[in-house]
């Protein structure tokens, strides 16, 4: 008998289906401070939006039967923890100077930091983020509005 060739293969790791079983995965620092940010995040979302783990983030999408253009749900907003920090991808700032602008004066205001990309924060902790203008940037595109957004960008 021939042994097999190259690498042998690993097992798949199991990859966590719920948030909390997301959450229990992550070392326990960042889970707290993720959890934190979680709270403002579901306490600001608008209806229609679901919570849902997708590979190493946890995301707030529409519903693929909402949105079945893209083949796969359309993500608002989501949280990951990368090795050295953690993130907080808000997708509307992307789509809106308005919401980018209130963002920055948010932090400005509270005398925090900004470290973000295009439309990822970068934290360590929930006290770095100024979480009420966070809260308020979630809060600012049901679900209708963020779905014009997404037609009229694949119209482009």
């Amino acid at each position: 008998m021939t042994p097999p060739r190259g690498k042998p293969r690993k097992a798949a790791a199991s990859r966590p289906h719920s948030p909390e079983d997301w959450l229990a995965a992550l070392p326990p620092a960042a889970a707290a401070e993720l959890s934190r940010v979680r709270d403002v995040v579901r306490r600001h979302l608008p209806a229609g939006y679901e919570e849902a783990v997708s590979g190493n983030l946890l995301v707030y999408q529409v519903p693929l039967d909402r949105y079945p253009d893209a083949g796969r749900p359309l993500w608002y907003a989501a949280l990951g923890a990368p090795k050295s920090y953690l993130t907080l991808h808000l997708m509307g700032v992307y789509a809106s100077r308005e919401l980018s602008e209130r963002l920055r004066a948010g932090f400005r205001a509270a005398g925090k930091k900004l470290a973000m990309g295009k439309a990822c924060v970068r934290f360590h902790k929930a006290d770095d983020l100024a979480i009420g203008t966070i809260g308020e940037i979630v809060a600012a595109v049901p679900l209708e509005k963020w779905l014009a957004v997404a037609r009229a960008a694949r119209r482009k």
